[in-house]
């Protein structure tokens, strides 16, 4: 009996941890997330720094020959290099420059054929002994495609393959165990927007061209044009200065803007409200002529102004209708509704 309860006693003991064991395990990997993230960031931040003081001429060339090829620009990597080239094909895309991603694994099973001799490629890889970019990297060689190279190893195989090296410094990675890309795609990234922001400028690309390239979303909306919501033609409220406000008022009724423009030909010359209704109120008010009452030289704004930009103007005059005017001549007007049921506000 004596025996069986000493085993017992034992299988208990060597099985239950000891206070300190279980203290311990609990605080494993505890540590401060907050420092964490700090570091992180100190640490990347570095990496841009130090890869923007490396730039040189070389990323004027990558420039030059991405401007002068007649085609698209292809771009590739592998792995987490590959997740980066899907965004800067996409950034440079959106900003003016026909651009896609194609992976180094398709292309060496038939995807190839998408980069024609016309192209460019940018091939991404930091170590820049990626072995699936081969056959990717051989094929611009072979067909005289222009090739340009973003790694860290200016002596790699890669690199010696490009036309146009853009080289990112050897920097710390944020992993603690230094394998982790963190680091280097940030840098990565930052080289793809550097280059979309930089062929964006040299072409001149407009909010014009931006929105046409992001028609949807919220974007599209912030990108909307007063001459994309305005009324023209026969909607525009308007009057001769020589009319009788009896007639005014029966235009500011059938119209709904509670507004009516005086004008002069095409010309705007000033803007009856009903503020200017009040402020003029006599018994003789409705014998007076449109001209005696408006308000000359009121606010407007062009049809190729941001809606978001109308909106503005009337919140700051506590204002809920804008004439449209281009070149001196009446085109549209907006009122405050049409700006908030486009969704740009």
């Amino acid at each position: 009996m004596s025996t069986a309860r000493s085993r017992t006693a034992s299988r208990k003991t060597a099985t239950k941890p000891a206070k300190g064991a279980a203290r311990a395990k609990g605080k494993r990997g505890s540590g401060d997330g907050l420092a964490a993230a700090r570091r992180v960031f100190t640490i990347e931040a570095e990496g841009l720094a130090e890869a923007a003081r490396r730039l040189d001429g070389r990323f004027d060339a990558a420039l030059d020959l991405i401007a002068g090829i007649e085609g698209r620009l292809i771009v590739s990597g592998m792995g987490k290099s590959g997740h980066v080239a899907h965004k800067i094909a996409a950034t440079l895309a959106s900003t003016g420059t026909p651009a896609f991603f194609v992976h180094p694994a398709e292309a060496s099973h038939g995807d190839l054929g998408m980069v024609t001799r016309a192209d460019a490629v940018i091939a991404i890889s930091n170590s820049g002994t990626t072995a699936e970019l081969g056959d990717l990297v051989a094929h611009t060689r072979r067909f005289s495609i222009p090739l340009i190279a973003i790694t860290a190893d200016p002596k790699s195989q890669l690199a010696e393959a490009a036309d146009v090296v853009l080289e990112l410094p050897r920097a710390k990675e944020a992993c603690p165990m230094g394998l982790a890309p963190t680091t280097s795609t940030t840098m990565t990234l930052a080289m793809g927007d550097a280059l979309a922001v930089a062929l964006l400028e040299r072409r001149g690309f407009t909010s014009d061209d931006f929105q046409l390239l992001h028609p949807g979303g919220q974007l599209g909306k912030q990108l909307l044009k007063v001459g994309d919501i305005m009324h023209a033609g026969s909607e525009i409220p308007v009057v001769a200065p020589g009319e009788k406000m009896a007639d005014v008022l029966i235009t500011m009724t059938a119209k709904h803007f509670g507004c009516v423009g005086v004008v002069r030909g095409s010309r705007l010359a000033g803007i009856i409200t009903d503020g200017d209704l009040r402020r003029h109120m006599s018994p003789d008010l409705l014998r007076r002529k449109a001209g005696d009452v408006m308000t000359a030289s009121p606010v407007t704004i062009s049809s190729n102004a941001l809606a978001a930009e109308a909106l503005g103007i009337m919140n700051d005059r506590t204002i809920t209708t804008l004439f449209v005017v281009d070149d001196g001549k009446l085109v549209g007007i907006v009122h405050i509704h049409d700006i908030l049921h486009s969704g740009v506000a």
